[in-house]
């Protein structure tokens, strides 16, 4: 295309149909013009409040010792989900879990721990 003058075109129709941006309707008063709408900002998602338990009622406790045993995994945020309890609750209910040989631990991380049930044999 070296040398070709340069040939003015008529506009192609726009392949994907009509305008990007409404005209506006009227121009409110101070505003700058220019855009039709402008963007709202989401107000974020909203997250339900945890009421966690911060320290072991009895029905908890036993089904701590009960249900945890059994589960294949074994971490304090699966613990804290399934038995509503604060983080660092199930983290200490893990060691002590871990202490009695009622859970085998996996992974050990300070920001992850993880625990398996026993295996028999």
């Amino acid at each position: 295309h070296v040398g070709v003058p340069h040939v003015k075109r008529a506009k192609k129709p726009d392949p994907k149909g009509g305008q990007k941006k409404a005209p506006p309707k009227q121009k409110k008063e101070g505003s700058g013009g220019g855009k039709a709408k402008k963007k709202k900002w989401s107000k974020g998602k909203v997250r339900d409040k945890l009421n966690n338990l911060v320290l072991f009622d009895k029905a908890t406790y036993d089904k701590l010792y009960k249900e945890v045993p059994s589960y294949k995994l074994i971490t304090p945020s699966v613990v804290s989900e399934r038995l509503k309890i604060r983080g660092s609750l199930a983290k200490a209910a893990l060691r002590e879990l871990h202490s009695k040989n009622m859970i085998r631990l996996v992974s050990k991380h300070s920001s992850q721990l993880i625990y398996t049930r026993n295996t028999k044999g």
